[in-house]
């Protein structure tokens, strides 16, 4: 074993400068340090925790916000580019309301230019249901809260104002043709509520409001109301010229359109609006004050006599004008609510009845006409008569009678037309043939050429279709059915000379630009000559002025009357048998200068007398002697010719 030491293991130093130069230690120098001696190793420290890298994140991001901003982009492209004109529509059908401007509808007028039918202004009460929501009132029953306001202005029901107001959309009608009052209730109750609404009152009819529109009004209640008829709740003509002349009267709707924010226009934001054209005037033939007094009198009348019904009709002789055209009862056009619907129209045109007497004029035309008699003929007449299948009577028992043809029709004996129609021809049928034409040429089985809605023309068979009583009831005015239009304007052609005129009752039209427009000229017709017209106007003055005559109570002092009384037995409507009788009177005057004719007929007379003479006789003369004051038709001062009644055998 070897005592030789291991070689010592030489420590590092500390590091020496750059640049420094080791230098060995020489004589005298200091002893060199001795390099101190190591520590003891300290534990290794916890290595620090490393966040991840955030890019992941920011890339999922990134993507997230992209997909976004496309979805965006592509909205918008959609809504400005592909489907502009669709949204836009949409927005501009919700921000701009469109309502129709009501045309004012034209007057009916008399001949003088007085209103009979007119306009007044009025409103249409509406209201935007979307402001009755629970979004715009904050409450659940706004429609039922504003119902029970509005009920007792408008005059409905509650229920039916609060369905109206839930329904959908932002228009609906609550009420049409309201009066200024009615909507200025509405108003003065939505301040009210809007004045309290800074208290935290909710203004349940702040989405009420009004459309001004215009109300029909009669300003003479029922004057005349079976001619003008009435307009319904759409403002529509129900009948009568209302009804006939629509097209012309109503005119042409306009439209305005506006933008709307909160159920109210927005100024500034422009509207479109197209006026409405005013409908036209419409002026009639009728004389008021003469329609006044005709329906004065038959009113009274058919309440006296308890009848069903009753009419008067006044034409001019000379022109075919009807001066008035009056029923009983009546109805007032502007409140239907009151009337009885048996009412509801101008009997004179629409009932068809039996005329009985007063068509004997017709025979006795016919048989003058066709030279088959004369007024002073001698016609002796026994108390029956038998033909055909029936025994044929007189309305009283008599002996025989020995009357002229002229007393015939002034004693208007059923036996002795029957004798005298049976000269029109060598055999009846030949005889009914000729009777046939002449009721045609006088208007019988036609329209009267009014061309009114819902007139009859009446019932007029084909000769060859007349029953055996037929061939002798219809010469007296049994078995044939006519208007009380037809009647008078059988009176109105004799007393024309002989021509017929068709009656018209409209004069003509004025435009909203002031022009007026005259009817067309009526129709005429020569129906027989003027020496027959003549001879039956002579002849029907016997009835009025002979004591023989049925007309008596038809007199006027200073007048020379002709006229016809009429009874028939009458037809109810209601069964379609004979039932009760017809009751008239027709004739003109001045007899030798005609100027106006006047029928009046009753129905169905219960109570005192129900002969034509002495419930018609006094109406016609009550008429006439009006007229004639008011058309200022003075006396002619001539004396009546007195064309016998009877012979002596």
């Amino acid at each position: 074993m070897s005592d030789r030491q291991p070689p010592r293991r030489r420590v590092p130093g500390p590091a020496r400068p750059a640049g420094e130069v080791r230098r060995r230690p020489g004589p005298g120098a200091r002893p060199a340090r001795r390099p101190a001696a190591p520590r003891p190793a300290r534990p290794a420290a916890a290595r620090p925790l490393r966040l991840g890298s955030p890019r992941p994140r920011l890339r999922m991001v990134s993507l997230a916000l992209t997909l976004v901003l496309i979805a965006f982009v592509v909205r918008l492209l959609q809504v400005q580019a592909v489907d502009a004109s669709t949204y836009a529509a949409k927005a501009e059908q919700n921000r701009y309301v469109g309502y129709t401007l009501a045309a004012e509808r034209g007057q009916i007028t008399d001949r003088s230019g007085v209103a009979l039918a007119t306009s007044v202004d009025a409103y249409d009460i509406t209201a935007d249901p979307t402001m009755f929501r629970r979004k715009q009132l904050k409450i659940d029953d706004g429609p039922e809260q504003a119902a029970a306001l509005l009920a007792p202005i408008l005059g409905q029901e509650q229920s039916d104002i609060a369905a109206k107001l839930r329904t959908k959309g932002q228009y609906v009608k609550l009420a049409g043709r309201q009066t200024p009052q009615v909507w200025k209730q509405i108003k003065d109750l939505k301040s009210a509520l809007a004045a309290k609404a800074e208290d935290g009152t909710v203004n349940v009819i702040a989405g009420v409001f009004a459309v001004a529109t215009s109300k029909r009004v009669y300003p003479n209640g029922e004057l005349a109301a079976g001619i003008l008829g009435w307009v319904n709740a759409d403002g529509k003509g129900g009948g009568g010229v209302e009804q006939q002349l629509n097209t012309e009267l109503t005119g042409k709707d306009g439209k305005i359109r506006y933008a709307q924010s909160g159920g109210r226009q927005v100024p500034t934001a422009g509207s479109t609006e197209t006026p409405a054209v005013p409908g036209s005037d419409v002026e009639l033939t009728i004389d008021r004050d003469i329609q006044w007094a005709a329906q004065n009198a038959i009113t009274d009348q058919v309440k006296e006599s308890k009848a069903d019904r009753g009419y008067v009709i006044v034409q001019d002789t000379q022109t075919g004008e009807i001066l008035a055209m009056a029923n009983s009862p009546g109805f007032d056009p502007g409140d239907l609510t009151q009337a009885d619907p048996a009412t509801l129209h101008n009997w004179a045109l629409e009932d068809a009845y039996e005329p009985g007497s007063t068509a004997k004029v017709l025979s006795m035309a016919a048989v003058l006409e066709e030279n088959a008699a004369t007024p002073r003929t001698h016609v002796t007449v026994p108390n029956r008569l038998h033909r055909g299948d029936r025994l044929f009577k007189d309305d009283i028992d008599h002996p025989t009678w020995y009357l002229t043809l002229n007393g015939v029709l002034a004693k208007s004996s059923n036996i002795g037309t029957i004798l005298a129609t049976g000269q029109l021809g060598t055999t009846q049928s030949q005889a009914n043939q000729v009777l046939y034409s002449y009721l045609r040429k006088f208007g019988l089985g036609s329209y009267s050429g009014l061309d009114f809605p819902g007139e009859t023309k009446g019932i007029l068979a084909s000769p060859g279709d007349w029953s055996t009583s037929q061939q002798y009831t219809i010469p007296f005015g049994q078995g044939v059915s006519l208007n009380a239009m037809q009647a008078a304007s059988v009176y109105s052609t004799i007393a024309n000379g002989g021509v017929r005129v068709e009656p018209t009752l409209v004069r003509g039209t004025e435009g909203p630009d002031g022009r007026f427009t005259p009817a067309s000229t009526p129709k005429k017709t020569r129906v027989i000559s003027e020496k027959t017209a003549k001879t039956l106007a002579q002849m029907l003055e016997s009835v009025v002025d002979d004591q023989e005559g049925t007309g008596t109570k038809a007199r006027i002092p200073g007048y020379r009357v002709a006229g016809k009384t009429g009874t028939a037995n009458r037809v109810d409507p209601a069964t379609g048998k004979y039932h009760g009788y017809t009751s008239s009177f027709a004739g003109f005057a001045p007899a030798d200068k005609p100027r106006i004719t006047v029928y009046c007929a009753i129905q169905n007379a219960t109570k005192g007398s129900y002969f034509g003479g002495q419930i018609c006789g006094p109406v016609y003369k009550q008429v006439m002697e009006f007229a004639l004051k008011t058309l200022q038709v003075p006396p002619t001062g001539t004396k009546s010719a007195r064309l016998p009644v009877t012979f002596t055998p």
